[in-house]
């Protein structure tokens, strides 16, 4: 597999063709359809936004009203004005408590579409496995699903509304707009409007590309704690505080050097910002004053020019804050470009894996028996996997662990797996599991993985969060849903059977909640001992244990595999203990240097690889 780049420095990301593609391709996710949750909440809020925009034109020309009746002292009219104008600000106030309502529903609406959509793709096939460990172009994918998906949805809700209705508003008050002042007030507008929208287009070119490398190493610092959090006791074994401390605060310092630059960008953001929309209140006395100052309204009455003033100064001061409230978005909307490159870029590298592991689909080939070469089984009824030819290495690594590798593993032949630390014993796993893709030649698994097929059990035990019937059971309640209640005593006479029938009474019972952190409170024996329980509550035909018995002695290590076998299952095993040889048929040693063995452990003659593993002599074993 060839090593990918990694990500030097700050990706020079910003408001181009490429975010315009990201951005477009998350709202086909936020909105599938026509008649989806999203665009119904979306159509009302339009529909309140425009019902609250006329309300909002009323209550402006209120004060061209007032204007008329206290300068001809219209009593009844004044009072009949007071009440329009508190049943107008009654209304306008709900209205925009429910625009704000939508708002935040839409925020929690988008949230789960589009978390839910990552997760989809995150959690299909290795894909989240091949982006935590394989990847190397790509920052903290935990990060960009639970926080910048969240937070780009919680900025496109703050904007939604005004975007929504500014087509509408714009059109609207630019009619108004040209009647009272003619073509100069429109065109001055909307001439001041483009100078602002290129000046801001320029300001936040930097700020895009900061907030990005902010978010990443906002990620790299929860990263570190979270580090420390799961390997507390083993730094406390080594009293690391201090230089686990000074690793930290590095973290943390480059991350605020990396908040104090956008700070400084953003200032001239800022600087523009509030530049514009001051000027923007000088703009619309201007575009009054030219008509005033021609003798236009020469023959009016200083009531009723008073009137026109107002009103005059609502609509153009009205349609210069809707182009400023689009300037005001700047520094959301450069947030929102930033995160947008974060998902989008998320969104293409999982589509990427998917896309490479739907491709990977090696050619068969003759494959290596053992079963027929020692006589184990003379007419084996299944078999868990075949290999020919196998070739693998590590991940950006040129070296290959193992060549040229050929077999055949069968039910009722019990296969161990042995030889030094880096001789690739727990990568030959990883490669049948279809972690890892071999380098060259064939692997395939035979079976289906789960309680009727194959089972692994890693080096380090996986206990996940909850009850410790779903530590029991686990993955089954994920993948098939129990339509009853579990076996109860299976589940104890299999805590019995692993040693670990105390933890019934620590933890409060099968169903109760625990709050604390199994790898903190258990020890690494009952760990494992808790994960063979797993096992035989499973029974898979095949079961593929890597050091599974590592922190056990001999004799509970023997007690753990005989009860394996009498449940049937074929055993793989990787170990180092010479123990483990009477509970295995066929023993597989890795002699490094891509070289191997092959030797029958109970009667017969085994068989070495060759020198450089030469196919012509396999091809003959077979």
């Amino acid at each position: 597999m060839p090593r990918l780049e990694k990500s030097k420095g700050t990706k020079r990301l910003k408001l181009d063709w490429t975010f315009v593609q990201r951005f477009c391709s998350i709202q086909k996710v936020l909105f599938p359809s026509w008649i989806s949750q999203s665009a119904l909440m979306f159509g009302t809020l339009l529909a309140v936004t425009l019902t609250e925009q006329l309300i909002i034109y009323q209550v402006g020309i209120l004060p061209s009203h007032f204007y008329n009746v206290l300068a001809d002292k219209d009593n009844s009219g004044f009072k009949s004005l007071v009440s329009t104008a508190m049943v107008l600000i009654l209304f306008n106030s709900t209205l925009k408590s429910i625009d704000q309502y939508i708002c935040n529903q839409m925020y929690v609406s988008w949230r789960r579409t589009l978390t839910e959509s990552l997760h989809t793709s995150y959690f299909q096939g290795r894909v989240y496995y091949t982006l935590n460990v394989l990847r190397e172009d790509i920052d903290n994918p935990d990060q960009r699903i639970s926080q910048d998906a969240e937070r780009l949805c919680k900025q496109m809700s703050s904007m939604a509304s005004r975007l929504i209705v500014s087509p509408f508003t714009l059109a609207y008050y630019s009619y108004h707009c040209f009647y009272s002042t003619g073509w100069i007030g429109p065109v001055s507008i909307f001439g001041y409007f483009v100078i602002g929208t290129i000046a801001n287009k320029i300001l936040m070119g930097p700020i895009v590309s900061t907030l990005y490398e902010q978010e990443k190493l906002e990620g790299d610092f929860r990263f570190k704690h979270m580090q420390i959090r799961v390997n507390a006791e083993s730094a406390a074994f080594y009293r690391a505080g201090k230089v686990e401390h000074m690793r930290t605060d590095r973290r943390l310092q480059a991350l605020l050097q990396t908040q104090k630059s956008l700070i400084n960008k953003e200032l001239w953001l800022y600087i523009g910002v509030n530049t514009f929309d001051y000027l923007g209140g000088f703009l619309s006395y201007i575009i009054i004053a030219i008509p005033i100052f021609t003798g236009l309204y020469d023959g009016l009455t200083p009531g009723e020019l008073s009137a026109l003033i107002s009103k005059n100064a609502f609509v153009c001061i009205y349609l210069i804050n809707g182009f400023t409230q689009l300037i005001d978005l700047s520094t959301t909307l450069s947030d929102v470009a930033g995160y947008t490159h974060r998902i989008g870029e998320l969104r293409e590298v999982m589509d990427d894996i998917l896309h490479k592991q739907c491709d990977y689909d090696p050619a068969s080939g003759e494959s290596y028996d053992f079963d027929s070469d020692f006589n184990v089984h003379a007419d084996p009824v299944d078999t868990a996997f075949i290999l020919d030819h196998l070739s693998y290495k590590a991940p950006y690594s040129d070296k290959l662990l193992v060549e040229d590798l050929s077999l055949k593993i069968s039910q009722g032949t019990h296969l161990l797996v042995v030889g030094n630390t880096g001789t690739g014993k727990t990568s030959l796993l990883r490669v049948l599991n279809r972690l890892w893709e071999a380098h060259s030649g064939f692997v395939q698994m035979t079976t289906c993985f789960g309680p009727r097929g194959t089972l692994f059990l890693p080096q380090k035990p996986y206990l996940t969060d909850g009850t410790l019937r779903e530590q029991l059971i686990y993955p089954l309640k994920d993948i098939y849903p129990a339509s009853g209640s579990v076996d109860d005593d299976r589940i104890i006479q299999f805590l019995e059977l692993a040693g670990v029938s105390s933890l019934l009474e620590r933890t409060g019972g099968l169903d109760a909640k625990v709050d604390w952190n199994w790898y903190d409170v258990l020890s690494p024996g009952e760990m494992q001992r808790l994960c063979f329980a797993r096992l035989f509550y499973l029974q898979p035909k095949y079961a593929v244990l890597d050091e599974a018995t590592s922190a056990l002695t001999e004799e509970a290590e023997g007690q753990l595999y005989r009860t394996c076998k009498q449940l049937g299952m074929t055993l793989v095993s990787l170990g180092h203990r010479s123990s483990l040889e009477k509970y295995h048929d066929v023993q597989l040693k890795l002699c490094g240097g891509g070289q191997w063995e092959v030797t029958k452990l109970k009667g017969g003659n085994g068989r070495k690889s060759p020198e450089n593993a030469k196919s012509s002599l396999l091809k003959s074993w077979t």
